[in-house]
């Protein structure tokens, strides 16, 4: 019997490749997709799915709310896809559960694959223990997103709202915050400070810019599928159209 399995991520593209990738393996039947928790929430309850992938960073409705609204005795083998940092990383090891880690590596979700076959033949298609609620209970904690960030200069810290940020650019080893008529330097690095921000408000748009999406007026469509992003103010920023799909749906959602 094939292991029926439902696909959750806001990326198309990343559910498209996770599909293909699963299609290698005779053993994997995917039975769904879903774009969003609300529709994950539904999915389950509807197809009983024995395995589930799930992105925990979603808008609206992220992977552990997912968990929250099933119910975790209701909850199939789940694996996480993650763009948490290492401390989580860890976490998740030490409590033998099984997460990917993206962009998901095509040599690590084989052997996720692999580890999740062994338990399903073992105990059955399994539930959500008390170690993984725990677990799930602390990090959900973590992710209370910055409303404040702080910058050093010269002279002393200024408390940047996040709120008042239009977008974010790297610039060498320093990120510029551009806030208004402002520009601040932060020593971070991009995709530390995006884990921090709620996603709600803000989405990468390039490898190197993320934008506060209320401050998007319009878009323009280039010739080689990438599009240009008026702010408000009248800035323009390239939309790469890798991230493309992600920002229409959440600017249409």
């Amino acid at each position: 019997m094939k292991i029926r399995t439902l696909i959750v991520d806001d990326m198309k593209l990343a559910r498209t490749r996770l599909k293909l990738s699963l299609a290698r393996d005779a053993e994997i039947e995917v039975i769904g997709e879903c774009s969003n928790g609300r529709q994950a929430v539904a999915a389950i309850g509807q197809l009983d799915p024995e395995l589930v992938f799930l992105d925990i960073q979603m808008p609206k409705m992220n992977g552990f709310e997912v968990v929250e609204a099933v119910g975790a005795e209701q909850m199939p083998v789940t694996v996480f896809a993650t763009a948490f940092d290492e401390f989580a990383l860890q976490a998740f090891e030490a409590n033998a559960l099984d997460y990917l880690l993206k962009p998901i590596d095509e040599e690590r979700l084989a052997k996720t694959v692999e580890r999740v076959k062994r338990r399903i033949r073992q105990t059955g298609p399994g539930r959500l223990d008390e170690r993984l609620l725990q677990l799930l209970g602390s990090m959900q904690n973590k992710t209370e997103y910055l409303k404040r960030i702080p910058v050093k200069t010269a002279q002393h810290t200024v408390l940047v709202l996040t709120e008042d940020i239009d977008w974010i650019g790297s610039a060498g080893n320093y990120l510029e915050l551009h806030a208004g008529q402002d520009v601040y330097l932060l020593r971070e690095r991009l995709h530390q400070l995006e884990q921090k921000l709620d996603p709600e408000h803000f989405m990468r748009i390039h490898r190197s810019v993320i934008v506060n999406i209320d401050r998007i007026k319009t878009l323009h469509p280039m010739f080689n599928g990438d599009q240009v992003i008026v702010l408000q103010d009248g800035t323009k920023l390239n939309l790469s159209r890798t991230y493309n799909q992600k920002l229409l749906a959440r600017i249409s959602g």
